[in-house]
């Protein structure tokens, strides 16, 4: 298990995803696989950084963990910011036109087209946020 803490910034994605490709690649994740958690990574990470603590600032903390006897991945997503279950939120109707749908959803349904597993709590005064992927091999 590893766990990384950094400011909850846009700018914190590239050395986030750095770091756990390092973890994924001493796993031997497959590239597809690594690709799509690149793509969970950015879009949760993105929306903690845009909405978890409103106009001010905090920081956000991401935990990797690979599990060997399933052959999985988990990456768990924290920050302190307002209560947010983003697995509440509705499903954005991806049959409509961009110009059509209504803003916002379409990254958490990303995650959980990507994801073999997301389930979030709320743990005293954090988001808590799990992501599970299974290897291909």
């Amino acid at each position: 298990m590893k766990e990384w803490s950094f400011p909850a910034r846009t700018d914190s994605i590239p050395e986030l995803t750095a770091l756990i490709d390092t973890e994924l690649e001493a796993v031997s994740c497959p590239l597809k696989n690594r690709m799509q958690l690149d793509v969970i990574i950015d879009e949760v990470f993105s929306n903690i950084c845009r909405y978890a603590y409103g106009s001010g600032a905090g920081d956000a903390s991401v935990c990797f963990r690979f599990d060997g006897e399933k052959n999985e991945v988990s990456l768990t997503f924290r920050d302190r910011g307002i209560p947010y279950d983003p697995l509440e939120s509705p499903e954005p109707d991806v049959t409509l036109s961009a110009e059509e749908r209504e803003i916002g959803g379409l990254g958490i349904f990303l995650v959980k087209q990507l994801a073999d597993g997301v389930r979030y709590e709320r743990d005293g005064d954090t988001n808590v946020l799990t992501v599970t992927k299974k290897l291909q091999r």
